[in-house]
């Protein structure tokens, strides 16, 4: 009979210590970045903005990307990120369509280049004709600024090939399997040593609208929030690190008119998307 009252007591004790209801995690603010390079490149590249938006918006930042810029685009414009980093022409695609914010752009000039091997004899867009190309997706502006371009010269490649990073198109062009390829500047500077000694470039965009943020529309009332951290972030050491690491020069505004001026590209994506956009 003790023991069975100690058991008792026991009991009652335990279900008079209040339990603590158990909180959903918070959801993470997810800001996707354009897969220019590969995930594992972005991811770590971001950390320092990830830091310092998780700090400012007082939740969980996470950064990802996606398969390609095709597959990018039809997640922005479902709504899937609360930030977007992408070119101007999904920027502009984003804004129109989608109701995304502009917040900033990086202050570094972005253009398009096209490069050819060291000792290839292609010297002009004729030479191409009948030729394979290489472009990183339908979608990527770097590709569509390169078909923009031979399609103003009249000029129809054999054959349009789309591989997943600017140092596969280095290496096929290499290999001598493919005449010329479509890249950024930047990830043509970012290529090893020996890998750009074996290049040239042989055409080179003006300056483009490169990776713009876009803050979706349902956070529009957190966009001086936003914009006031990313702009802390960068006067940090931390952010200039950042920024010297990357060549990124820092952050500026982008315009209205450099977004438009963009329009011609975005209208390619959205046929990329058939009738995913409005």
């Amino acid at each position: 009979m003790r023991l069975m009252g100690i058991v008792a007591a026991l009991c009652i004790g335990m279900m008079s210590v209040p339990v603590r209801a158990q909180t959903p995690a918070e959801p993470s603010f997810v800001v996707a970045v354009a897969p220019h390079t590969s995930a594992r490149v972005i991811i770590e590249q971001y950390q320092p903005v990830r830091a310092a938006l998780a700090a400012a918006l007082g939740q969980p930042v996470e950064i990802i990307t996606a398969p390609d810029f095709t597959e990018f685009a039809r997640r922005a414009v479902a709504g899937q990120y609360d930030i977007a980093v992408t070119t101007g022409h999904q920027a502009e695609l984003l804004r129109a369509d989608s109701g995304y914010v502009p917040l900033l752009t990086y202050a570094a000039s972005f253009r398009a280049v096209m490069v050819v091997g060291r000792d290839s004899p292609i010297g002009s867009a004729a030479d191409l004709a009948g030729k394979v190309v290489l472009g990183l997706n339908p979608s990527s502006l770097v590709t569509l600024w390169g078909l923009h371009w031979l399609d103003g010269k009249g000029v129809k490649p054999r054959q349009t090939r789309y591989v997943s990073a600017a140092d596969s198109v280095a290496q096929l062009i290499l290999a001598g399997d493919a005449a010329a390829g479509f890249i950024s500047l930047a990830n043509f500077q970012k290529l090893p040593a020996d890998v750009q000694a074996g290049l040239r470039i042989q055409e080179q965009s003006a300056p483009l609208a490169g990776r713009v943020y876009m803050l979706n529309g349902r956070h529009a009332a957190r966009r001086d929030l936003v914009l006031s951290a990313l702009r802390s972030f960068a006067a940090t050491a931390e952010g200039q690190r950042y920024f010297a690491e990357n060549k990124l020069e820092g952050y500026r505004d982008i315009t209205e008119d450099e977004l438009q001026a963009m329009a011609p590209y975005a209208d390619e994506v959205r046929r990329n998307l058939g009738g995913d956009t409005p």
